[in-house]
């Protein structure tokens, strides 16, 4: 055989996986953004870029996001600001037209995601039938967060089921869709300028009106606050209740899409009595002498 000939053993190249930008839109999120993007990057697959949208904060979020881009100089680290309208939908879209990788995953500022987040999000897309994916959380402010982590597994293999497979639903702190989708449907998103409805299932919804499929991936694992239920009664009842108000915003009617209000409800009260034991048992300071 020549040198100048191919050897026909040689492997052909593989087919490179999809480059996953991050974005994350934040308001007034000082507490939280720097252990958001610490996750972000580290990760055992690097992420193309990582697009921190700042909406105005009056603290230190865009202070904080600037210094972690000196501290990381190798890292993709992206701070845009969104200052024309107030609001997570404006700010999420603004993020996503400003990706430029081939899968846009979107997370809020208090996610912290699993090492292997954006290996799992390639693995989720290597079929190019799957136009968005989405994954459980584990709530790392809580008690038993692997057992958490189960339940909210279980809690959304459930929602397919009783959804009859006919509607996947994308959770915003923790979903990712090829840039190529989200340009279908991008200009028929939701404003929602009286902020009344879920945005992640506007999304969806829109993705399904074009029979873009959305894929479960339960390997893809962010972490999350529990937050919301510092909430007041009144203040949570009103979160819980944007699915009704986005279904029928939709003209949805399938009745047991209302399951995860139920679910939702049905928690609150001895979620938030186990995150306020959580969070005084974690705030005593620790004895000396094993006293």
């Amino acid at each position: 055989m020549s040198p100048d000939e191919p050897s026909v053993d040689a492997p052909h190249d593989a087919e490179q996986p999809p480059a996953v930008s991050i974005v994350i839109p934040a308001y007034n999120e000082e507490s939280v953004i720097r252990q958001c993007l610490i996750a972000a990057v580290y990760q055992s697959v690097p992420a193309h870029e990582i697009i921190v949208v700042d909406n105005m904060s009056k603290d230190r979020t865009a202070e904080i996001v600037r210094q972690m881009q000196l501290e990381y100089p190798e890292s993709p680290i992206i701070l845009l600001s969104q200052d024309t309208d107030q609001g997570l939908i404006p700010t999420r879209n603004f993020g996503l037209d400003h990706a430029s990788g081939d899968v846009l995953g979107r997370i809020d500022a208090d996610s912290v995601l699993e090492p292997d987040w954006v290996e799992q999000v390639q693995q989720a897309f290597a079929d190019a039938s799957v136009h968005a994916a989405t994954g459980p959380v584990v709530y790392y402010d809580m008690p038993m967060r692997r057992f958490g982590l189960k339940a909210d597994d279980k809690m959304r293999q459930l929602m397919l089921k009783l959804a009859k497979h006919q509607y996947h639903f994308l959770f915003g702190s923790n979903m990712a869709l090829r840039r190529s989708a989200w340009e279908t449907i991008r200009l028929e998103t939701c404003r929602d300028e009286k902020d009344e409805m879920h945005e992640d299932i506007d999304l969806s919804l829109h993705l399904a009106d074009h029979e873009l499929r959305i894929q479960y991936w339960p390997q893809m694992v962010s972490g999350m606050s529990a937050r919301r239920l510092e909430d007041s009664p009144r203040d949570y009842r009103y979160y819980v209740t944007r699915f009704d108000r986005t279904y029928k915003a939709h003209n949805v009617k399938k009745m047991a899409l209302k399951a995860p209000m139920v679910v939702f409800f049905s928690v609150y009260f001895p979620a938030k009595l186990l995150r306020a034991i959580h969070t005084v048992n974690t705030a005593q300071p620790a004895r000396r002498g094993g006293q």
